[in-house]
């Protein structure tokens, strides 16, 4: 049997843009922090709460930046069920399964803190996983962990974000108007008659549909970021992989930069602005603050672990032949940066909630820092790659086929 495809040029390149910009996404962190408790912190938070257009600057952050950082997120998630680790049923059941525990036992921890007090609504915050930060800190491990792992993690990561925008589009709706949606809607099946029936293939026109939807999709009360996913869906993509000229491949491509150099960056600025009071550790026993620390820190480790498990055990689906439960483990313990996007649910979570969305992503911050070290540390003592881990030169190629000298795969 094959042990695993070999990485695609693309996501190479996803992987390498998000180690560049975890440590990008830290400095802003840590330059938003320092700020904010400095003699010029209140012109700073001051500068992200000024209105521009109808909308504060965080909020084109948060609803216009990241409705960009959602459309990459949606293109990685196409691109993973038409080539990647997703387009194979048996195959990605296993990230499948892993992202099930990593979103449910997480929520439940943070429910058994919170069931039927004023901070239930945050039970989506320790679902998430930071794809960005995630790889990032796989990326520094190099060679010294299994290809297969990457791959699992990424399609892990990618199926978490799509079950927390999920969340976010059916629990986290304000003010809904029927009526903006069924426009919204009805933009989002033009651009599929476009794509399916017209055959049209240049960007410009999805994307000026794509901007229209995302107007419609804010009128309506759903969180606008989900416009970016659905326009992901309906621009035009390729079969081929890593077609050079698939629009979507190609939109892929142009996001990745503005997106880990950009994008992400001015998020961490503008929502990691944490004044931190005098009974800040005293808030970390709150909780909400509990129920997110132990969600994400411990949640998503064994969540991602035991359902792993549980799959395989039953014969849904199997480990890659070069990786074991310890590196599982480790992928669920890295599951546990929520960075971003905890930080974006908490924001729809506690609207006007000043105090408690303060506690609640300094209870995120510790959190992913934690998972982050000691992810990495786990992974950097116990994730070596097992000794039938294939030679990269003698893997298959990107197409499926296999080498001409490759020793046959066991049977």
């Amino acid at each position: 049997m094959r042990v695993e495809k070999r990485l695609s040029a693309t996501f190479k390149q996803f992987a390498h843009s998000g180690k560049a910009g975890a440590v990008l996404l830290i400095l802003c962190t840590l330059a938003s922090l320092i700020i904010a408790n400095s003699p010029w912190g209140k012109g700073y938070l001051g500068f992200w709460h000024q209105y521009v257009g109808g909308l504060s600057i965080e909020h084109w952050v948060n609803d216009a930046l990241m409705a960009i950082f959602f459309l990459l997120i949606g293109l990685e998630l196409e691109r993973e069920l038409y080539n990647g680790e997703l387009s194979d049923i048996r195959n990605a059941m296993l990230p499948i399964m892993a992202a099930v525990g990593g979103l449910t036992i997480p929520a439940l921890i943070h429910f058994m803190f919170n069931g039927g007090t004023i901070t239930q609504a945050g039970i989506g915050i320790p679902m998430a996983t930071d794809i960005a930060f995630a790889l990032g800190v796989l990326s520094l491990l190099g060679s010294g962990v299994p290809a297969s792992l990457k791959i699992f993690l990424t399609a892990l990561a990618v199926m978490d974000d799509l079950g927390a925008i999920i969340v976010i589009a059916v629990f986290y709706t304000a003010e809904f108007s029927f009526l903006y949606l069924l426009a919204a809607l009805g933009v989002f099946a033009i651009l599929i008659l476009m794509n399916r029936v017209l055959r049209i293939m240049a960007l410009v026109p999805y994307l000026l549909g794509g901007a229209l939807m995302w107007f419609l999709m804010l009128k309506s009360g759903v969180h606008a970021t989900v416009a970016g996913v659905l326009l992901a869906f309906a621009i035009p993509y390729s079969a081929k992989q890593d077609d050079a000229e698939s629009p979507s491949h190609r939109l892929e491509n142009a996001l990745h930069t503005p997106v880990a150099f950009l994008i992400l960056p001015v998020f961490a600025l503008a929502n990691t602005g944490i004044v931190v009071g005098a009974g800040w550790a005293e808030e970390l026993l709150s909780a909400n603050s509990l129920g997110i620390l132990l969600g994400l820190i411990v949640g998503k480790p064994i969540g991602i672990l035991l359902f792993s498990f549980a799959a395989v055990s039953l014969g849904i689906c199997r480990l890659p032949l070069d990786l074991a439960w310890r590196h599982v483990l480790g992928a669920g313990l890295l599951g546990g940066i929520g960075f971003t996007m905890s930080i974006f649910i908490t924001n729809l979570a506690y609207t006007g909630e000043a105090g408690v969305i303060t506690s609640s992503k300094m209870a995120i911050l510790l959190a992913s820092l934690t998972a982050g070290l000691v992810g990495f540390a786990w992974l950097k003592f116990m994730g070596t790659p097992l000794a039938s881990d294939p030679d990269p030169d003698t893997m298959d190629f990107d197409d499926g086929s296999v080498r001409p000298d490759s020793p046959k795969p066991d049977s």
